[in-house]
Formats: C-alpha cells, sequence, structure tokens
C-alpha cells in the first residue's frame, strides 16, 4: 500500500501556525502564573487601587458593591487585567521572535528599540494617570458634589473608569512611537507635521475628550502629555528622517533607472530578437545541409543496387 504524497507546500504555513500557538502558549503560561501570585493579594490590590479616591472621600466615606458578586469578582478581574499587564513584555519578546525571520537588517535595528520604547511610554502613562491624573479628577469630583449628595462609589463601576483612563493614558503616550513610524516608513516628513501643527492640536484635544470623563480637567491633563510628546516624537523623527539633498538624490535615482531600463530593454529586446533570427538562419542551414546529406546517401545507394545487379 502506498504511502498518501505530502504537500510541502503547505509545510511553512504549517510550521508557522505551530510556533505561533507555541509563543502564545507561553504567554498564557506567564500570565497564569503572574495571576495566580497575585491572586491571593487580589482585596489588597483593590485597595491600592482605590486610594486615589477613598484619599478624597469626605469622613467616613466608603465605596459600596451593588452586586451581590462584585466582592469576588471585581478583584478577581483586577488582578486578572494587572496580570496581561505586567506580562505585556513577555508578549512583545514573543512578537519580536515571531516576525524577526521575515525582517530585513534595517528593520530589526528599528523594530527593537520601537517595542522596548512602546512598553515604557504604555508603563510610563499608567504611573501618570495613577500619581497625577486621578488624585487631581477625584478630588474635583468629590469637591463639587452638591449639598446633602452621599459619596459612595461602586466598585466595579469604579475599576471600568479606572481601566478606561489607564487605557487612554497608555496609549496617548504612544504618540511619539507613531510619529517616528510615519515618518520612518514615509508615510510623512517631520517638516509636514510641523506644518500641520495647528490642526494637530485641535485634534489632540478632540481625542481627549472622547478619551477622558466628560470635564475639562482629565480632558486637559491628557491633551498636554500628548502635545509634548508629539514634540519630543517630531525631535527624534528629525534624527532618523534623510536629509534634503538625500532626499533628492533618492528621487534622481529613482526617475533616472526609468530611463535608462526602457533603453536597456529595448536594446536586450533588440538581442534577444537577433539572437532567435541568427538561430533560425542556423537551424534552416542545419536542415537543408542534412537533407543534401541524405539525398547524395539515397543516390548512392541506389547506384550500388545498380551495380549489383549488373
Amino acid at each position: 500500500m502506498s504511502r498518501p504524497k505530502i504537500d510541502k507546500s503547505e509545510l511553512p504555513l504549517v510550521a508557522h501556525l505551530v510556533e505561533l500557538r507555541d509563543r502564545l502558549l507561553r504567554v498564557i503560561a506567564v500570565v497564569m502564573a503572574l495571576f495566580v501570585s497575585m491572586i491571593y493579594f487580589a482585596n489588597d490590590l483593590y485597595v491600592t487601587l482605590a486610594e486615589p479616591l477613598t484619599a478624597h472621600l469626605p469622613e467616613n466615606g466608603t465605596m459600596i458593591a451593588t452586586d451581590v458578586a462584585s466582592p469576588f469578582f471585581t478583584p478577581f478581574k483586577l488582578t486578572l487585567v494587572l496580570s496581561v499587564f505586567l506580562a505585556m513584555p513577555m508578549l512583545l519578546y514573543q512578537f519580536w521572535g515571531f516576525i524577526a525571520p521575515g525582517l530585513y537588517k534595517h528593520e530589526k535595528k528599528m523594530v527593537v528599540p520601537l517595542l522596548a520604547s512602546s512598553t515604557g511610554l504604555f508603563y510610563l502613562g499608567g504611573v501618570f494617570a495613577y500619581f497625577v491624573v486621578f488624585p487631581v479628577v477625584f478630588g474635583f469630583f468629590t469637591s463639587v458634589a452638591p449639598d446633602g449628595v452621599a459619596i459612595m462609589t461602586d466598585i466595579s463601576k469604579y475599576l471600568d473608569f479606572v481601566l478606561k483612563m489607564f487605557f487612554a493614558f497608555g496609549l496617548a503616550f504612544e504618540v511619539p512611537i507613531v510619529v517616528v513610524v510615519m515618518v520612518w516608513a514615509g508615510i510623512s516628513t517631520p517638516e509636514s507635521l510641523a506644518e500641520k501643527r495647528p490642526y494637530i492640536v485641535v485634534g489632540v484635544f478632540v481625542l481627549a475628550m472622547l478619551l477622558t470623563p466628560p470635564d475639562v480637567i482629565s480632558q486637559t491633563m491628557l491633551a498636554v502629555p500628548m502635545l509634548i510628546l508629539f514634540e519630543a516624537g517630531l525631535f527624534f523623527a528629525r534624527k532618523i528622517s534623510p536629509s534634503e539633498d538625500l532626499r533628492d538624490e533618492v528621487d534622481e535615482d529613482l526617475h533616472k533607472p526609468d530611463s535608462e531600463s526602457d533603453a536597456d530593454q529595448d536594446m536586450r529586446d533588440a538581442q534577444e530578437a537577433e539572437e532567435m533570427r541568427d538561430h533560425d538562419e542556423g537551424a534552416f542551414d542545419e536542415a537543408l545541409e542534412r537533407e543534401f546529406n541524405q539525398a547524395e546517401a539515397d543516390e548512392d545507394k541506389l547506384n550500388r543496387s545498380d551495380d549489383a545487379k549488373t
């Protein structure tokens, strides 16, 4: 019984899928290890997360749980999200290991610092939100409460709010990475981005309005760092962008080969046509010579046959 044939063209895809599965399993294993190590301290972690709010609550003010399962699931959710948050370097490392073989050498040199800096900036955004933004925002919210209103925030609603803020500030602090990648990929230039600065300022405040609660304080505290980081991104983008002379030289090189390539292609086509014509003429001469030799051989054979009969 013959073995079934294996389509070798599918092996690379299967190998990539197996590698992707292994790397995802490693990330999941790290997340689960962090989760198991922190689940015992879930309540303490939530208390630490709630300190920016509880520090501004009135005397004897507390947070509440309106759902029956909130006292259990809310710290559980916080621990799981924190595990993923702390496992981000491992996730990016596995992502880098998966795509690195398909990158060029100059791309590898650029991707490694981008991944490292993007991770650090995301963490920095979360730290900025916790230590700078939360005390100001919660202090403002609690101070403007009407008389007779008891501030008792639900623990689940508070967790959703702060996670949204962490995510918003983490993404906002990625602005330098976006600017550098845009310039490096040739999508834009530092000069073009600098000229569009007024529109970028308006866009940043609109984005901050969408990502933050409907108050001017948190919106401004998100927009101002984004603008500062945008200027920092422009500074670093100018370091990696080619100079005007080099850009002009590249443009000339890009346009110059077009005309030369057309002439070269025409010359190659003419040479190929001439070679084909010479080859056809040579083949015709060889065929004619073979026919002539064959006719002479047949005539000699016929003459020898006649001589043998006489």
